[in-house]
């Protein structure tokens, strides 16, 4: 099928005289996960990860992933004849790098330009110009070959009502406005699907686990203008939208209302602003590339916001140790496999209050699955899980009150010593960051070495970063705050971590065969005392289920180790413990013992 799918497609590249061919894993607004609609970069590779980029010449394809898709990929290339370029590893060429060595004198590189930013459309621009070379952007060759492809997502929009968002749209349109002031700016266009729902406070579903809305915005000193498909708006967000002064248009306008902007100081961010956008705007206006307000806006999460997702945490907390107590009762008694592990978990969530959908597609992954750093079980790869070995489960859940990422690895069985220490290895880790004290100014990139201490000293690692932002009731990966150690195009320090910032904890050990373990929960970040040296800063933790304690050997913890241990298993019992009754909280009480 994929090498039918290639031959069509370089059909397409032949008669446009285009040499080399990119898809990468985008829609029109850069997002991280995409619509059926835009997953092109899976229909012409077979690779369902959710990062990747495609690269087709006439004779070769290659697809560039990450560590977390290492395994997977492998899998699923297989006689495909896409080859894998295992990003980061040594020896292996970047896409760039590989475009760059594989383009001849004269020849033309192609993409949609609405699904390639604009700052990486200009350095694959500059490769072409080096060979005196041009690009091909205006047309998506693959649509033109895929027969069936599902159509864009026209979900309806509904308003975050402000007790979940603390902040009313009118003072956000303000706060950034007067970023623009500040800037210079007369336009601001707004390409990201999760800083427009947040700005507006709005919610949809166009993309699966995602609440966002199709849609880009523009923003001036006295217009605010919505380019959405126009029909999923009912009149009560009509209303909203007139109290609130903003104007919609139709989504495919936008385009040619780029065009208008003649003369204008346009503040916009290319690494998310699409090709076929920057190459709109005309010729007289002035372009500032730069972070979007709105990006640092909402990853500091105001009092009202951390307060619910305290509260979204608590029942995320209950369905997770209710679904720990059915899972260690019932392994080996029931019929149990990845998938109805999954789905058995989604009802327990299901039945909080406030809830609204899982925050991504479970991961759960038994055995050798939970190696595949990213496994997502499917029909074909479902295995049955039976009282022995690792099973790792990441998942999480929208509620109202906020948005929740856990991940727990359970021994279903007995387990070997060399488990155990691994397990230990990764619970040290986490707990250790959780209890990082620090001055302001610190950034994750400054933490991170906290977490990989108990890894690096015995010559091990993990191929992800520790951890990550995560938005409310938004998109469970949220920049700009993150633990890991190599800095980022955009932010080469990383980003000092602020009083409200969210972020995740999630080391991890992946054997490839035979087992993964990942500890995750998320930490806000706090202020501590003040003195003479600065202010200093902690993390409150927000997750509360157990680790199991079945696969941790406390002789390998230091003493301030089990301390930490033991403090977080006493909050989780008092936390967790007056939702339970009975059998689950006799359970929880022995889970949660002190060792």
């Amino acid at each position: 099928m994929i090498p039918e799918r290639l031959a069509a497609l370089r059909h397409e590249m032949e008669k446009r005289g285009i040499a080399i061919y990119v898809v990468p894993t985008a829609d029109f607004h850069e997002s991280e996960y995409v619509g059926e609609h835009f997953k092109a970069r899976k229909y012409i590779t077979g690779f369902t990860g959710s990062a990747g980029t495609a690269v087709i010449t006439l004779k070769e394809a290659g697809l560039w992933t990450d560590g977390r898709y290492f395994v997977q990929a492998a899998r699923q290339l297989e006689g495909t004849t896409v080859a894998l370029y295992r990003m980061g590893e040594e020896g292996v060429p970047t896409v760039d790098e590989y475009i760059e060595q594989t383009l001849k004198e004269g020849e033309t590189i192609g993409f949609d330009g609405r699904v390639v930013n604009g700052r990486w459309g200009e350095k694959l621009k500059g490769i072409a110009e080096k060979k005196n070379g041009k690009l091909y952007v205006e047309e998506d060759l693959i649509d033109l070959i895929w027969e069936d492809r599902p159509p864009m997502s026209k979900e309806p929009v509904w308003i975050l009502d402000e007790k979940y968002s603390g902040r009313s749209t009118a003072d956000k349109l303000a706060a950034v406005r007067e970023e623009m002031e500040k800037k210079g700016a007369d336009v601001h266009l707004l390409s990201s699907l999760y800083d427009i729902a947040w700005l507006l406070n709005v919610r949809g579903n166009d993309i699966s686990y995602v609440p966002v809305v199709l849609s880009f915005l523009s923003l001036t000193k006295d217009s605010c203008i919505w380019f959405l498909q126009e029909e999923v708006l009912d009149h009560k967000i009509k209303a909203y939208l007139s109290e609130n002064g903003i104007i919609t248009r139709p989504y495919s306008e936008f385009y040619n209302y780029v065009k208008t902007l003649e003369n204008k100081t346009i503040l916009l961010n290319k690494a998310v602003v699409n090709t076929r956008i920057c190459n709109s705007i005309p010729k007289s206006a002035a372009i500032m590339d730069a972070e979007d307000p709105t990006e640092v806006m909402k990853a500091v999460k105001n009092p009202v916001e951390v307060k619910n997702i305290r509260d979204a945490h608590v029942k995320d907390a209950v369905a997770m140790c209710k679904f720990m107590y059915w899972l260690k009762k019932n392994v080996g008694k029931i019929p149990m496999t990845e998938i109805s592990i999954s789905d058995y978990l989604a009802g327990l969530r299901a039945e909080q209050e406030g809830f609204l959908d899982l925050s991504f597609d479970t991961i759960c992954g038994y055995a050798d699955h939970g190696a595949i750093v990213h496994y997502a079980a499917t029909p074909e790869s479902d295995v049955p899980v039976k009282p022995c070995s690792f099973l790792l489960v990441d998942s999480g859940g929208h509620y109202l009150e906020g948005t929740t990422d856990i991940t727990r690895t359970f021994a279903l069985g007995p387990v070997t010593e060399e488990m155990k220490a691994d397990y230990t290895r990764v619970c040290r880790s986490n707990l250790n960051l959780a209890n990082a004290r620090f001055l302001y100014g610190c950034t994750g990139m400054n933490l991170d070495a906290i977490a990989r201490l108990p890894f690096w000293e015995a010559g091990l690692d993990y191929k992800h970063g520790t951890g990550h932002g995560v938005g409310y009731v938004l998109n469970v990966h949220e920049g700009p705050n993150s633990f890991r150690y190599k800095g980022t195009a955009e932010r080469p320090g990383g980003m000092v971590l602020e009083e409200g910032m969210v972020t995740t904890d999630e080391p991890g050990i992946y054997l490839e065969g035979k087992y993964g373990i990942r500890l995750e929960n998320e930490l806000v970040c706090r202020k501590g005392e003040k003195n003479e040296y600065g202010q200093f800063m902690y993390f409150e933790n927000l997750t509360y289920v157990p680790f199991d304690l079945d696969a941790i050997n406390p002789d390998l913890m230091t003493e301030t180790e089990r301390g930490y241990l033991n403090a977080f298993h006493a909050k989780v019992y008092q936390v967790v413990s007056p939702y339970l009754a009975g059998d689950e909280r006799a359970w929880l009480k022995q889970a949660t013992r002190e060792v």
